[in-house]
């Protein structure tokens, strides 16, 4: 399994990319683990809807060749983590190989991001940066594995 993460900004805190790493090594005995990070718009300067599609544009660029696309979006789909790793498991017995994640900037994807992606995420209805979302998203990814596999995942 490959999963790709493709995430606007950078992560600037340390204890926010000690924690990524820790997840992404973790994940490295399940899958392929790929974290792209790109450079947030200037949203002082442009307009909402020309910062959300000029992000949209970059985020295009490193989807390709990703078999299933889910948006995180706070008007997405809530899951368990057993739902979660029930939906993994689904995509791969039925021969998915490869997932990317999506995570907007601080203003969120663009609507046509939202619109292609296979599948909506929400994380909660409690509003998180996007910053700790990624760390988020990689420790519920490396959950469902853990499900999957039948290996204990409660600590």
């Amino acid at each position: 399994m490959q999963i790709k993460v493709v995430v606007i900004g950078r992560i600037k805190e340390r204890y926010l990319r000690e924690g990524i790493d820790d997840y992404k090594t973790r994940l490295s005995r399940f899958a392929k683990i790929e974290v792209v990070e790109l450079p947030e718009e200037d949203i002082g300067q442009l307009p909402e809807g020309e910062v959300k599609e000029r992000e949209a544009a970059k985020i295009r660029k490193h989807l390709s060749g990703s078999r299933f696309v889910v948006a995180l979006d706070r008007e997405g789909d809530e899951l368990s983590s057993l739902g979660m790793a029930d939906k993994l498991e689904m995509l791969m017995v039925g021969g998915t190989s490869s997932i990317a994640f999506v995570i907007g900037g601080p203003l969120g994807l663009a609507e046509e991001i939202l619109k292609e992606a296979d599948m909506r995420l929400s994380m909660s209805k409690l509003t998180f940066t996007h910053q700790l979302a990624r760390l988020l998203l990689l420790e519920q990814v490396y959950r469902s594995f853990k499900i999957i596999r039948g290996e204990p995942y409660h600590y």
